[in-house]
């Protein structure tokens, strides 16, 4: 009964669902590398932050403005300086998204900080704050965002340094994820969204790096 089930799916089908589940490991790889990143790295206080996102393509962490502020809060996950896949399964960078506190390297995590980002079950994709409406949260005040833009590839930067296509504007759930704000969506996988996204919470962040007492 398994093998003639095995033979119903179609070989397309089969080789999809692989690169799915490979790249839903390399996005919880790049969840667990930034967490490290946070271990390891403290100012001089001993602060723990977060790693810029890479802006150029070279893999390393973006560039600090003078007060250790991040140049773009979004950008590519720095796959290089974190040790992680460089690209999804099918060929394009992780978006890596994060609050701007959670990596200015100067002040740090405190333990009071909550993220920016919000994660929602779909979208309207109008100026904020609507972009959610009176649509369900997923997921709110969260600091940091990694995301593939899934099989379509629709908005992705590939590692041949090509833009991809962007989706549709009347697709308003997978447009959300392209459009450069704060606001993200992450829902059941359809005929017209395919993006992969998980998300790291503040509580989770500092329950992980944090001593019993707190972050300093």
């Amino acid at each position: 009964t398994i093998l003639i089930g095995g033979l119903a799916v179609p070989l397309s089908a089969q080789i999809q669902a692989r690169r799915i589940a490979e790249t839903q490991r390399t996005l919880n790889d790049a969840r667990e590398a930034l967490i490290g990143y946070a271990m390891t790295n403290t100012n001089a206080a001993g602060q723990p932050y977060l790693p810029c996102p890479n802006r150029n393509g070279d893999g390393k962490e973006g560039l600090r403005e003078l007060n250790d502020k991040c140049v773009e809060p979004e950008g590519y996950l720095p796959w290089v300086t974190l040790g992680t896949a460089a690209q999804d399964a099918w060929g394009n960078r992780l978006l890596y998204s994060v609050t701007e506190g959670f990596a200015k390297k100067n002040t740090g995590l405190q333990n009071t900080d909550s993220g920016d980002r919000q994660i929602c079950s779909a979208s309207s994709n109008t100026d904020p704050p609507n972009d959610c409406a009176a649509l369900k949260y997923v997921a709110e005040n969260v600091p940091v965002v990694i995301l593939s833009h899934g099989p379509n590839g629709w908005g992705a930067h590939s590692i041949h340094d090509t833009n991809m296509a962007p989706p549709p504007t009347t697709n308003t759930d997978e447009w959300e994820n392209t459009n450069g704000d704060k606001k993200f969506v992450s829902r059941t996988p359809s005929d017209d969204f395919d993006d992969l996204v998980t998300w790291i919470s503040a509580d989770q962040l500092r329950g992980r790096i944090c001593p019993p007492g707190g972050c300093p």
